[in-house]
């Protein structure tokens, strides 16, 4: 029998969200030391779910009330070798993306957003995983020549685009 279910995740304002798969316990280290080598001064929580032995919620992080809820939204998700990072504000995914995805334990980024988001869990009698996310809302249609105008000021607006 499997069950399924959404857990939203609580993105503080201003914060984004890293939600990923790992495999192996030295992730919590490893993805820690990822994190402080791409950005300097960066400030994070971070906390993995361990799939054996205890099956503990490791945390870490430079940022104690971001760890801490790293650490209680990763056992709201309690899905093995899953891992969730928040970002400070002022921190962005773009930034950190290439070193996470380079930590040789990870397997997949479910997503990386600012957006509100819930993770869909399948549970059975052996444990839980991630399925897939509800990464913000469903699209609204497509985009006119001044939404194109516009989304091309604000990148460069913002100085991701010269």
């Amino acid at each position: 029998m499997i069950e399924t279910k959404a857990v939203k995740i609580d993105v503080p304002k201003d914060c984004n969200v890293i939600i990923g798969t790992t495999h192996f316990i030295k992730s919590v280290e490893d993805l820690h030391e990822a994190l402080v080598t791409a950005v300097p001064n960066i400030k994070f929580g971070l906390a993995f779910c361990e799939a054996s032995g205890p099956c503990l919620v490791r945390k870490t992080g430079t940022d104690t009330k971001l760890t801490e809820l790293a650490a209680k939204e990763a056992l709201k998700l309690s899905t093995g070798h899953a891992f969730i990072i928040f970002l400070a504000p002022g921190f962005y995914p773009i930034n950190v993306m290439d070193e996470i995805k380079a930590v040789p334990e990870v397997c997949t980024i479910h997503c990386a957003t600012a957006n509100p988001v819930e993770v869909i869990v399948a549970e059975t009698s052996q444990g839980r995983g991630i399925l897939g996310v509800i990464d913000g809302s469903k699209s609204s249609g497509i985009e006119t020549e001044k939404d194109v105008k516009e989304r091309k000021e604000f990148l460069r607006k913002i100085g991701y685009k010269l």
